[in-house]
């Protein structure tokens, strides 16, 4: 079973998705699982995590519909405002729902750069472990610290890295961001996604090989055991169509043994959320 571990669904509201910038023009429509559905089972996978993308309760509502009616969609990775007093009968109500397995929070768009290691939001993570939920962290190498403080407080808290952190691949800059990536996958309980390079590269005019080494460092530090593939669609059309981005991380693990390709494109994602079906 092969799983794209890390794609989005929208209708587009200008007031609730203000990160799609006039440069991403492109991505200013609705993008909903009739489109995506064709273009993953071409390119082999048979379910998908749809991930949010805006920072309202109304998001993950809409997400946990979409997935009671496309069985397509294996889990959803919603937003619950962390540092509410509200929080547990947040997670409670989206937690009725077999599908709801994680919760992320746009934290690459907090002005504080330690954000992820502040106390209440340390406590608001805290508490999805009791409902048996992962925490995708989405931040740039300048957050990194703070996920790493954060990783190392919750020791027992499943969380997963999407698009290894967001190197300069543009610029082709390594430092600090391979330092603190293998000081981040240090921690056993962090997985982490290959998705979302090609978006960090030069969109018109990037190449497998651009992304190469980075994708090696991260089979290196995280192993094959704790990597998921991931699209990032539709965020990743800006810079390649669905089976061009998808294919150029299948390439690369090609390699690999079949276990081991197994794991990073399909079981890997099952066990992380707990989804059901998951191999033991």
């Amino acid at each position: 079973m092969r799983i794209d571990a890390h794609q989005h669904f929208w209708r587009y509201r200008r007031e609730t998705h203000g990160w799609i910038s006039d440069g991403m023009a492109a991505l200013r429509r609705d993008f909903l699982p009739a489109e995506l559905e064709p273009l993953a089972r071409s390119a082999g996978f048979t379910g998908c995590v749809a991930v949010q993308a805006s920072q309202t309760l109304e998001e993950t509502r809409f997400l946990l519909q979409i997935a009671e009616r496309h069985p397509f969609v294996r889990a959803v990775v919603g937003y619950v405002d962390l540092v509410s007093p509200e929080l547990e009968r947040q997670l409670e109500r989206f937690c009725a729902h077999p599908r709801f397995r994680g919760v992320r929070h746009l934290a690459q768009d907090e002005a504080d750069e330690r954000w992820l290691a502040r106390p209440d939001v340390v406590r608001g993570i805290g508490a999805l472990r009791r409902y048996g939920l992962t925490y995708d962290i989405l931040a740039y190498p300048r957050q990194l610290p703070a996920a790493i403080e954060l990783a190392g407080r919750l020791p027992d808290q499943p969380f997963v890295l999407d698009h290894l952190g967001k190197p300069e691949v543009r610029s082709g800059r390594m430092e600090p961001w391979r330092t603190q990536f293998r000081q981040l996958a240090a921690h056993s309980n962090v997985a982490c996604k290959l998705s979302g390079l090609v978006t960090e590269a030069a969109w018109d005019r990037w190449t497998p090989s651009d992304l190469r080494p980075y994708l090696e460092i991260a089979l290196e530090c995280f192993s094959p055991q704790r990597l998921m593939i991931g699209s990032d669609w539709p965020v990743c059309l800006l810079a390649g169509e669905y089976g061009r981005v998808v294919g150029a991380v299948c390439d690369f693990v090609g390699s690999l043994s079949a276990d081991e390709q197994a794991g990073i494109l399909g079981s890997n994602a099952l066990r992380s959320y707990g989804i059901l079906g998951a191999p033991a």
